[in-house]
This record gives structure tokens, C-alpha cells and sequence, in this order.
């Protein structure tokens, strides 16, 4: 037979007493969660209906029209202008996948590095020189990008591409310098901290016994490398690339100030453009009330767009997850 003692006693009234807590945390961290929720409902809602006018009179011309005319009246709902958004939708995509076609192949290589290769005192150095990019403001990258890393180094590489591969309508001139290609170079410098960040956790994260495995049966280091851990991490490299791709979408600064700001929509990588991020950002302080329901309407897009990449990159994840048996991510 089991005695209670008083100390015994006040042990059970204390686990009796922190119970009560358990409901009081459920409800503090739901209320959280339906805030968040209710934040982005809002958010979404008030910026569609104020932007309505412009939708209403594009339809979805305002997705597949080239000609953005800003209208100057002051007479609100009346909406005078021409608001075709495909040239700076198509600028997004463009200078988001140049970033992420440079920046994952890097990403990937300096998570091996660090993962695998790198002596284990310089890991925790290494790490944290990376991350510390994601912490540099993005009107330094602009400004650096601008004044430094296009006169020294994306122009010539831009003249050198079209001196080789000029015929390709890709490389095709002239050479200005502030362009996509020179938007979409810096945006990979700027989300290969997340990406790098992401993939080298997805890394670390492989099980030692099927590395170990691998190199019990005889496989060198790249084998190991190529045919184990890489097809283990599919799933979260298609994760950080796809918040990568995210961050690239959404930037503002460093885009609007290397990208051209032009209205037209060319098919060179070479040719100056705009994004929609990058678009509002330089109309918005000199804008008319009509303007500026315009410019929430490419908001609403950009948000739409931003929304659909994320949940494809998910479906994407969890179907990877699936096929390789990896749910990192």
C-alpha cells in the first residue's frame, strides 16, 4: 500500500493547478492563429473592394493588357485611365526565375559545403556569415547593385553574353545595364540566404545511418552525395526554393532601382522592364486617387500571385515528400 505524504500532496495539487493552464494556452495560441487569419482577410478585402473600380472596367484585360495609362481624375468611382498589368507581371516572373536559376545551383553548393565538406570549426562560422546577408537591407543591395556591381561586373558580363550569344533572343541588344538581368542578379544575391539557410538544414537533417551505409557498401564521398542525400532532400530544396522564389517576388527597392522602371514589355533579357512590386513603389508617392486604385489593384495581383506560388510550392513539397519518403519540409 502506497502512502501519501504531504509532500506527495502538494505535488498533485500543483499538477492539478498547471492543468488549468493547458486550456488557457489552447486559447491564448488559437486566438493567435485566428488573428493572423483574420488580419489577412481583411487586408485582402478591403484592398480588392477599394481597387474594384479598376476591375470592374479591365476585367481581364487588367491581366493581359500592355498599355497602362494612369487616368488624372479626381472624380472617384469614375475611372478614366488604362490599366493593362501584363508588362509588369511579366517582369516579376522574369527577374524572379533569373534569381532563382543562379541562386539555387550556389545554395545548394555552399549547403554541401558546409554540411558535409567544411572542417567541423569552420561550420558554425560559415553559417553565420550567411545569414548574415539576409539581415543587409534591401536599399543596400540596391545601392551597392547599382553604383558597384553593374559598372564592374553585370555590363561587362551582359556585353561578353551578347557578344557570344547576341542571334538568341534572349541576349539580343542593346546593352543599357539597368535591366532584368541586371534586377534579377541581384535577387539572387538577396535570397540566397533563406535558400542556403533552408537547404542546409534539409542537409543536416539526413539520417547519419544511411550515409553511413552508403559508405559502408563503397561509395565515395560524390556518390554518397548525388544518389543518397540529394534524393533524401528533394522535398526541402523544393521548399527553400520556393520561399527563395517568394522573397524574389515581393522585393521592392533593389528591383525598382536596377530594373529600368520602363512601361514596355521585351522579350531580352537585356531590356529595361518593370515588376509590379518595383511599379508601385515609384508611382505611388506622386499618384492620383485614380492612380492610386490602380496601383492597389496590382497589390491585390501581386498578393493572387504570391498566394498561388506559395500553394503550388506545398502540393509540390508534399507530393516530393510522398515519392522520396522526406517530409523536411
Amino acid at each position: 500500500m502506497t502512502l501519501i505524504t504531504g509532500q506527495t500532496r502538494s505535488q498533485l495539487r500543483g499538477t492539478a493547478r498547471g492543468r488549468l493552464a493547458d486550456p488557457l494556452f489552447k486559447a491564448l495560441v488559437t486566438t493567435a492563429g485566428v488573428f493572423v487569419l483574420a488580419l489577412l482577410a481583411f487586408m485582402i478585402i478591403r484592398t480588392t473592394a477599394d481597387s474594384w473600380p479598376i476591375f470592374e472596367k479591365e476585367g481581364l484585360r487588367f491581366f493581359t493588357g500592355t498599355e497602362w495609362t494612369a487616368g488624372q481624375t479626381r472624380d472617384l468611382p469614375k475611372i478614366r485611365g488604362t490599366y493593362g498589368a501584363l508588362p509588369f507581371v511579366y517582369g516579376t516572373l522574369v527577374t524572379s526565375l533569373i534569381a532563382l536559376v543562379i541562386a539555387l545551383p550556389i545554395a545548394i553548393g555552399v549547403a554541401l559545403y558546409i554540411t558535409q565538406l567544411a572542417p567541423r570549426r569552420l561550420r558554425n562560422s560559415l553559417s553565420y556569415t550567411v545569414e548574415t546577408l539576409a539581415a543587409v537591407p534591401s536599399i543596400v543591395y540596391g545601392l551597392w547593385g547599382l553604383l558597384f556591381l553593374l559598372p564592374v561586373f553585370i555590363r561587362p558580363l551582359m556585353e561578353r553574353l551578347h557578344a557570344w550569344f547576341g542571334d538568341f533572343f534572349l541576349f539580343e541588344g542593346p546593352v543599357f545595364g539597368l535591366s532584368y538581368f541586371a534586377a534579377g542578379i541581384v535577387l539572387a544575391i538577396m535570397i540566397l540566404p533563406i535558400m542556403t539557410a533552408i537547404i542546409r538544414e534539409v542537409f543536416a537533417a539526413a539520417p547519419a545511418s544511411d550515409l553511413q551505409a552508403a559508405y559502408g557498401l563503397g561509395a565515395t564521398q560524390w556518390e554518397v552525395i548525388r544518389k543518397v542525400l540529394i534524393p533524401r532532400s528533394y522535398s526541402g530544396i523544393v521548399g527553400g526554393s520556393m520561399l527563395g522564389l517568394g522573397r524574389a517576388i515581393g522585393e521592392t527597392v533593389a528591383v525598382a532601382m536596377l530594373v529600368g522602371s520602363s512601361q514596355r514589355m521585351g522579350y531580352s533579357l537585356f531590356f529595361s522592364g518593370d515588376t509590379m512590386a518595383a511599379h508601385i513603389f515609384n508611382t505611388f508617392q506622386d499618384a492620383v486617387p485614380e492612380t492610386v486604385l490602380g496601383l492597389m489593384a496590382i497589390g491585390v495581383a501581386l498578393f493572387v500571385f504570391t498566394f498561388v506560388v506559395n500553394v503550388l510550392a506545398r502540393l509540390l513539397v508534399w507530393r516530393m515528400g510522398r515519392l522520396t519518403g522526406d517530409a523536411a519540409v
